[in-house]
């Protein structure tokens, strides 16, 4: 038997720490439903911390995970825009205070390997903001889609997808099973076992155990028992697998990316001799059928396109680029459902123009730009300009939504690498036009999109509030600012752990009743569809003037966007404009 207690090797960093916090949390749940540990009255006593939250911040008790074995189907629309709302506040949660603290540990002259994510999943666990913690869900996850992407095993753990931090194979123990017996829910595929065969569709997944961490070959033989017995008993009783993929990606701030790729049953298993010579247990599975493309799939397919496009699509390509060499990435254009191609009829803009009444002289007027010789740093006039702070982080990723972001502009001293010029880089995604079925004209990236990143401007001929009246008379297509939610609102909101958080009111800008006139020219931010769920929203950016009444229209990702999804947002008030974008 593993000794309850076992010593930590000197200075242990934060992953020993956390699987040593683990373990003992185990060994202390499985204890106490034996009736081997009974309270005793005594003191509060100072439970273990992996991170020390803020002062004045309310920390609930950690929930033990359940053992409670429970399915959820036949999900309305309501339901389901509402369990994808609840999964997208909690991984933008984990995200801002990843960021958050990597930032702080930066600042504050940290010289240690800064673990964010596992500081970030610590804190959501100490203020109950993991997600399916009172029951363990068998099958589909309500909110998480078919080809979600995730950078860390720790939010798969927050969004209870997948509940071990290191393991392989995540099950219910026979210890907590009604039946007595273990009972296997997830897998990730990670190709760390050198004797798994994975063909999509039909995987052959090697169990666990048996392995020597330092060569990460098998030295001794597998046994049937723990997380290996689980995947044969969920073969015996028919219970379907959540498989996760991890796929190496240089995009990704740990080397790689985990797909969700969908549900598979169990429906064979042996032991064999493994290629180091030791026994080793494989299951054979199967993707169940019907399910959406895989993540892993779209991912490789979106790299094939970049390479060699017609050796994936020989046909349905109108055009590589309806920017016409507007953009710094090309704009591909795509249709293979009728003979619709609307888009190559529009003037291809991508900047919008502004009315010289509306800008002319402005950027003076607020004053100049900064004068920093190199890149900005704090206390420089574009950081007093946003509060005191920048908009963006050293990758680029917008901090936290806000009212109106400034950039640096024209009239500044620093040069083009400074970090607070960003959206005004224009495209870095290799996005294309394609015809659908189901929403008309969409849009979708070949690029795996971070969450809190630019995507592109919403871009066509900015009327003034007398000139859109006129224009509107006409029925012409106008998108009009002021009726988008302020969705910039949940980007970088962190009030469930930091109750002193507020979202922020500055900078401000006054009422927005100009238009954007799209129809006669326009850009690809005119194809996005729209959805009461989006995974896009606009956040107001100014950079080549200082007029607030008449700001960029900025999409940033609300969420980790995996390749070939379509890109939607909420454009507010559903009328005939919006039919007109698309159709």
């Amino acid at each position: 038997m593993t000794p309850p207690l076992q010593s930590l090797p000197p200075n242990p960093d934060e992953d020993s720490v956390l699987r040593e916090y683990i373990r003992l949390a185990s060994i202390f749940h499985q204890l106490a439903g034996a009736g081997a540990i009974v309270p005793a009255p005594a003191p509060e006593a100072t439970a273990l911390a992996v991170v020390q939250p803020a002062s004045g911040s309310a920390v609930k008790k950690r929930k033990p995970r359940s053992s409670e074995l429970v399915r959820v189907s036949s999900l309305g629309v309501r339901d389901q825009i509402y369990f994808r709302d609840l999964v997208r506040r909690a991984r933008i949660t984990f995200e801002c205070l990843r960021g958050l603290l990597l930032r702080t540990g930066v600042v504050n002259g940290d010289r240690r390997r800064v673990r964010a994510d596992l500081r970030a999943a610590a804190l959501m666990a100490d203020h109950d903001l993991w997600l399916n913690r009172d029951r363990r869900i068998v099958g589909p996850i309500p909110g998480i889609s078919v080809g979600d992407a995730f950078f860390f095993r720790m939010e798969l753990c927050v969004l209870g997808v997948h509940g071990q931090v290191q393991a392989g194979i995540d099950y219910v123990s026979a210890g907590q099973s009604a039946s007595g017996e273990p009972i296997a829910t997830s897998i990730i595929v990670s190709g760390g076992y050198e004797d798994d065969e994975d063909r999509g569709d039909i995987l052959v997944y090697t169990g666990h155990g048996g392995r020597d961490p330092n060569l990460h070959k098998h030295c001794i033989d597998q046994k049937l028992q723990g997380g290996n017995l689980a995947l044969e008993r969920s073969m015996a009783y028919g219970i379907e697998i959540r498989v996760i993929r991890a796929v190496k990606s240089r995009c990704s701030p740990v080397g790689k990316v985990y797909f969700y790729d969908g549900l598979y049953k169990v429906v064979d298993y042996w032991l064999d001799r493994g290629k180091a010579g030791f026994g080793v247990y494989k299951y054979k599975m199967m993707r169940i059928e019907g399910q959406e493309p895989m993540g892993t799939v779209n991912y490789q397919l979106a790299e094939q396109l970049k390479v060699d496009v017609f050796s994936v699509r020989p046909t349905g390509y109108l055009s590589f680029d309806i920017s016409m060499g507007r953009e710094i990435m090309p704009v591909a254009l795509y249709n293979d459902v009728d003979d619709e191609r609307d888009p190559t009829l529009f003037e291809y803009l991508a900047r919008p123009i502004f009315p010289t009444s509306a800008v002319q002289g402005k950027f003076a007027e607020g004053g100049g730009g900064c004068d920093c010789a190199g890149n900005c740093s704090i206390g420089c006039n574009c950081a007093g300009r946003n509060g005191g702070e920048f908009g963006y982080d050293k990758t680029g990723a917008l901090l936290r939504g806000k009212p109106l972001v400034y950039e640096c502009g024209p009239y500044c001293s620093c040069p083009p690498s400074c970090p607070n010029r960003v959206s005004q880089k224009g495209l870095q995604h290799r996005l294309e036009v394609f015809r659908s079925r189901e929403t008309g004209w969409g849009v979708r990236s070949l690029d795996l999109i971070k969450a809190g990143t630019f995507i592109c401007e919403f871009s066509g001929i900015v009327l003034t509030p007398q000139q859109s009246k006129i224009v509107a008379e006409n029925g012409d297509c106008l998108v009009r600012p002021n009726r988008f939610p302020p969705r910039w609102l949940d980007w970088g909101y962190i009030s469930d752990v930091y109750p002193e958080y507020v979202a922020p009111d500055q900078p401000a800008h006054p009422e927005l009743n100009f238009a954007i006139d799209v129809s006669r020219a326009r850009n690809v931010a005119c194809y996005f569809s729209h959805s009461c769920s989006p995974n896009v929203f606009v956040q107001f950016v100014m950079f080549d003037h200082y007029n607030a009444a008449y700001p960029h229209l900025m999409i940033f990702a609300m969420e980790n966007i995996p390749p070939l999804r379509e890109l939607s947002i909420d454009y507010g008030m559903i009328d005939e404009w919006v039919e007109k974008l698309t159709m």
